[in-house]
């Protein structure tokens, strides 16, 4: 079934369901087995297995919480998170973060479907021998084609692939856990020392960055078919319980397998996917394939389904299945690229994809702030007229987000691309690109509260004669 919603406001006539229906985008989106990986990275910084657990608990809950506050505009007002948007930073000055929004998820979602074609390859060779091309081209087909399978036909589609993506990735990953478990030594875990608190802090960043932060900007997207009398804590509660608890779990886990081994988390560093597999025996090898799979597509279909409506929303006069095709057209030869032309693509691109994350979280705190200072229901009209109550351009959120993307860049060290060695301008002060808070990406922090408390204060008087 298409739909044929966009950008517009979802019917009254339309809306059904309840909060708890939010669990399975939100898990399938979720559980992936990059998660186990993300335990070694977190190990990284230098911090002990327990210092790990609590940064992955904090920093998941924390991300996701504000991905539960920006779904409850979804059901407040029944329209997508871009649509929404424009009453913050005006109908056509939407088009800033907007911009930024749609390169996040066209980024994100080639590299998922590049991730996944990558892991077939990796099985199957091991399996069968099988060409590393033809694995590839196989995986490509499978990752490629259910991503936009999901993505273009929309949101009834997507909801019921992703109940059955949860369902079938949980399984299958508690089949790995349990082949594993001999894998792990509590004397090796137990002998790795303490970090420093800035380290500590450093992966608590990781963890709101890498896992929930980059959704905020599509959490209305699901909750915009909610029924408005739908239990407002319903709706952030089911996101942030769906959307925490398997990386959570993952996380950990990972980090008990990293823990236990140095050379699997040095080799998890170059292949995230290929390196799990070496732990499980050979016949187990296509459902783990299965699992990497699945796990990342889930993500992918989230982000192809929200880049179509991003693209729709900042002006190009199309219906959103038809920029969903665009943006999986785009989608398709990014991976082809990245997976059989480009030699070292992905860490130069990852650090591209990090640059983005500073203005997308001054971006999310600004949308959260709006959403809890206005306690009445948007003027659904006026999020379409630039001549109505929020305005054509509001100059003091895009402002907003330049100085606290100038100031956020200047606290992060980003190490994946010498092009961006240029960040971290800032640290000076703090001790210097070799100090102790080189690498915890305090920038990121610092730019979440430069636009939540700005806007606060620049927005409040706004929002209350809006709201007269």
């Amino acid at each position: 079934m298409l739909e044929l919603n966009g950008t517009n406001v979802i019917s009254e006539s339309e809306r059904s369901g309840s909060p708890r229906s939010l669990f399975w985008p939100w898990a399938a989106g979720n559980v992936s087995l990059l998660a186990l990986s993300y335990g070694s990275f977190f190990l990284g910084f230098g911090i002990s297995f327990w210092q790990a657990t609590f940064a992955a608990i904090i920093g998941t809950v924390a991300s996701f919480f504000l991905v539960g506050i920006s779904s409850l505009a979804g059901k407040r007002a029944n329209a997508p998170t871009m649509t929404l948007s424009r009453a913050a930073f005006g109908v056509k000055g939407n088009i800033v973060p907007g911009l930024l929004s749609y390169l996040i998820f066209v980024g994100w979602e080639t590299v998922l479907v590049s991730l996944a074609t990558l892991a077939t390859e990796t099985v199957f060779t091991r399996v069968g021998n099988i060409e590393p091309n033809v694995s590839r081209i196989l995986g490509f087909a499978i990752a490629a084609g259910l991503t936009i399978f999901g993505g273009v036909l929309g949101f009834q589609v997507i909801m019921r692939i992703q109940k059955v993506l949860t369902i079938a990735t949980i399984i299958l990953t508690v089949g790995y856990i349990i082949l594993t478990l001999d894998q792990v030594s509590w004397s090796a875990i137990s002998a790795i020392p303490s970090g420093s608190f800035e380290a500590f802090i450093g992966a608590l960043i990781f963890g709101v960055t890498g896992i929930g932060l980059g959704w905020v900007n599509a959490a209305a997207d699901y909750s915009r078919y909610l029924p408005r009398s739908a239990s407002s804590r319903g709706v952030i509660g089911w996101t942030v319980f769906g959307a925490s608890i398997v990386p959570i779990v993952l996380v950990i886990y990972g980090s008990l397998l990293a823990g236990s081994s140095q050379e699997l988390g040095e080799r998890i560093a170059m292949d995230p996917i290929g390196a799990l597999t070496t732990l499980v025996p050979t016949w187990y090898l296509i459902p783990f394939a299965a699992v990497a799979i699945l796990g990342l597509i889930g993500g992918a279909i989230l982000d192809l389904y929200s880049s179509g409506i991003t693209l729709v929303s900042v002006g190009l006069p199309v219906k959103r299945h038809v920029a969903a095709s665009i943006d999986a057209a785009i989608m398709t030869l990014g991976t082809i690229y990245i997976v059989w032309i480009a030699g070292d693509f992905f860490a130069p691109f990852q650090g591209f994809l990090i640059t983005l994350g500073v203005p997308i979280a001054v971006w999310s705190a600004i949308f959260v702030a709006d959403v809890v200072l206005r306690k009445r229901d948007y003027v659904e009209a006026d999020l379409f007229d630039p001549k109505g109550i929020y305005g054509a351009w509001n100059i003091r959120s895009i402002a907003l987000v330049a100085v606290g993307t100038v100031i956020g860049w200047g606290f992060v060290t980003n190490t994946f691309a010498s092009w961006l060695n240029w960040q971290g301008y800032f640290l000076s002060l703090i001790g210097g690109k070799d100090g102790p808070w080189a690498y915890s990406n305090i920038g990121v922090i610092l730019a979440l509260v430069i636009g939540f408390l700005g806007h606060i204060l620049l927005a409040r008087k706004t929002i209350r004669k809006q709201e007269q």
